[in-house]
């Protein structure tokens, strides 16, 4: 078996990732990800496609993410590892596609306008 190869992006991170048959092994920018994402969370959200799909310890996945914040870079990593699943094998996609891992999350951080301290805060208003 070759190695499969996707993208996951969310906000401003894209994670490109690389899975192969393997352990179990996740390693994100040349570390163990449980190194790189240290919260609990962090690691349930990276993991959540493997979980879903009951393929936990099967595949090992090198990643390499760059931009945005680890929370972003999460779940660009989840995105990818769900892409590079169902191009392995297309009858994981409905279970995927059930938690909403398939979809990449639109939303993103909206720009600053000119005359306000943030893209929706006002300065206060004074009267005299």
């Amino acid at each position: 078996m070759d190695i499969i190869n996707s993208l996951g992006r969310r906000k401003k991170a894209v994670a490109r990732v690389y899975l192969k048959e393997g352990n179990g092994q996740i390693t994100v920018n040349k570390v163990d990800f449980k190194v790189y994402f240290p919260t609990g969370i962090l690691q349930f959200v990276a993991q959540q496609a493997f979980e879903v799909t009951d393929t936990m310890g099967k595949f090992d996945v090198v990643a390499n993410i760059d931009g945005g914040g680890v929370n972003g870079q999460a779940e660009a990593l989840r995105l990818g590892i769900a892409r590079a699943l169902v191009k392995m094998d297309e009858e994981l996609k409905p279970a995927l596609k059930a938690k909403g891992l398939m979809t990449r999350d639109p939303r993103m951080v909206e720009r600053k306008k000119p005359g306000q301290p943030k893209a929706r805060k006002k300065f206060q208003f004074s009267k005299r």
